[in-house]
């Protein structure tokens, strides 16, 4: 952490049958509302492999954005949408998050950086988030006071 200290913590723990029963009901409707564009493309590659892999990645996904939107506070609520949270995983891959439209602007002016956890079991998964706080304004970035 940058030493700025924790603004925020969020977690999620979540049954894989229900994100099944929302599934079924709502099929590829319920993706695209869960799940960013580059989310999407993960989603349908491992359902094209093994659909139970697509369920326990939207499952995880859902479980890492309810502990993000937990996390900064608002839960979902504007300018938290689904879709402007994305859970991607580096190269590595460990996960990270990705905000984009005015989520992005408006974490960015309170937040630092973001880090997430997720698990996945058989019948359940769960997500933990941490948020840091802005870094403190380095010493040559402030304003000096204006005299009267």
């Amino acid at each position: 952490m940058t030493g700025a200290g924790i603004a925020g913590i969020g977690t999620d723990l979540l049954r894989v049958n229900r994100i099944e029963r929302i599934y079924a009901r709502h099929g590829e409707r319920f993706v695209q509302r869960v799940l960013g564009a580059d989310e999407q493309l993960v989603h349908a590659r491992r359902t094209a492999r093994d659909p139970r892999r697509g369920i326990l990645y939207l499952a995880t996904r859902f479980a890492a954005k309810e502990a993000f939107s937990k996390a900064i506070g608002l839960g979902i609520h504007m300018p938290m949408t689904w879709s402007r949270v994305q859970i991607l995983n580096r190269r590595g891959g460990a996960p990270e998050v990705h905000l984009s439209g005015p989520l992005k602007d408006w974490y960015d002016a309170r937040f630092g950086q973001a880090h997430v956890s997720m698990t996945d079991e058989s019948d359940m998964v769960a997500a933990f988030v941490v948020i840091e706080g802005r870094p403190p304004a380095a010493a040559s970035d402030a304003q000096p006071l204006s005299k009267h």
